[in-house]
């Protein structure tokens, strides 16, 4: 059975047991105390130590994985246009998105009949701001960057070391020999780790289920429905087209070599969390060069929030017509421009939608409060948003690749697993 296929039926059978807990009465901690046991006891504990120990592989890989790449690239490849060609498309791509959604958004309605009257409580987080951002970039202390996780920070350190080595000569050689053989070790840990992952998403999804079940889903199924036709669109056409112009590749295959690194983020919900399975996906299924890879996977786990900036777009529309407010034209386009520039810096992790999402109903005057009448989905989509996001990372690895000459397009056409 292949890798990808035993995921699958870990993932399948975590949804099942999940959701019979969640009839069982798992929900309620009070109803079941043995389900309840069941759940905190094993299933989170092995869920939360998996997704630990993925994120434990997160910053050694990007910084030694990037500063092989960065110091191998010679003189046929510039940093800088890479850069410039993957956060041009990150950005046209997220641009895309939430334009879509609230183009659809304002054909479905999903928000008008909604109640207002009781809305769960959110504690609204303060959003930095577009300069803070932008200084946050580059790192005053390289360690702390990498305890505190601030990829951005990372790869701009990590290219730093790799432009270095490639400029110091045979010192550098030696260094850069040494990079190798720790990025190859870490690399064993990734596929000593990737081969627990049906347990592991099992864990979690049977916790996650038992916990929301679908009830929440009903009361909220036309703005459910709503975001994962779009999210599908998104991916299926949007992703598709600008694969197959600027790379004239198979679109299809590209979905196929992505499942391992996708199946990840649906468990996860992180985009973070999923980048050592993405990043070897991209190499060892992609075709990318780790020069390429090494770069764009990182920084979109970061910047590319296509998902992200879809639930953002329609749930702004949403909120606005269960409260019965009408938005403007500018405000619209303030709406896109605020959810693109708000994905620059956001962490890839769990829930951090919720956060930008305030960001631009402030933008846009629209009651902050109305974020709780989606809390109780949002679990879900989350999800398939980080799915839509780890998809975004992939095409935008194999379109870079493909235009520095960087892309093995055998391994890119081959269905191995």
């Amino acid at each position: 059975m292949q890798l990808s296929t035993k995921i699958l039926a870990g993932m399948s059978a975590g949804i099942i047991v999940g959701l019979l807990f969640n009839a069982l009465g798992g929900s309620d901690p009070d109803e079941s105390v043995l389900i309840t046991w069941i759940v905190e006891n094993i299933f989170d504990v092995i869920g939360k130590i998996f997704v630990v120990s993925l994120k434990l592989l997160v910053v050694p890989l990007v910084f030694f994985s990037l500063v092989c790449g960065s110091a191998s690239m010679g003189e046929d490849i510039k940093m800088g246009q890479v850069a410039i060609k993957t956060i041009l498309l990150y950005l046209l791509t997220t641009a895309i998105a939430v334009s879509i959604a609230l183009l659809v958004a304002n054909i479905v309605d999903p928000g008008v009949g909604i109640n207002t009257g009781t809305i769960d409580s959110f504690e609204v987080k303060t959003a930095p701001s577009v300069k803070e951002v932008l200084i946050g970039i580059f790192p005053d202390n390289p360690f702390r960057a990498m305890v505190d996780g601030n990829m951005l920070q990372i790869i701009v350190f990590a290219i730093l070391v790799g432009v270095a080595i490639l400029k110091t000569g045979d010192p550098g050689k030696t260094v850069l020999r040494g990079c190798v053989l720790i990025n190859e070790v870490i690399m064993k840990m990734v596929f000593m780790l990737i081969n627990l992952a049906p347990y592991g998403v099992f864990c979690l999804l049977a916790k996650l289920f038992t916990r929301e079940g679908f009830s929440a889903i009903v009361n909220l199924a036309i703005y459910f429905s709503t975001i994962v036709f779009v999210l599908s669109f998104h991916a299926a056409v949007i992703y598709s087209a600008i694969l197959y112009i600027f790379t004239g590749l198979n679109p299809l295959k590209l979905f196929k070599n992505m499942r391992p690194a996708m199946l990840f983020a649906f468990s996860t919900s992180s985009s973070n969390a999923t980048i050592p399975v993405t990043l070897t996906t991209a190499r060892n299924r992609l075709g990318a060069d780790n020069s390429i890879a090494s770069f764009t996977i990182p920084l979109g786990a970061t910047v590319n929030m296509d998902g992200t900036a879809i639930m953002q777009g329609i749930a702004t529309v949403f909120i606005a017509q269960a409260y019965g407010l009408e938005l403007s034209m500018i405000q619209y386009v303030s709406v896109v421009a605020t959810a693109t520039l708000a994905s620059i810096g956001t962490a890839g992790v769990p829930g951090v939608g919720l956060i930008t999402l305030a960001m631009v109903l402030q933008q846009v005057g629209l009651p902050v409060e109305g974020i709780g009448l989606i809390i109780g989905v949002d679990r879900l989509l989350d999800m398939l948003r980080t799915v839509v996001n780890i998809s975004g990372d992939g095409m935008v690895t194999t379109v870079v690749a493909s235009s520095e000459k960087r892309l093995d397009r055998a391994v890119f056409n081959s269905s191995g697993d």
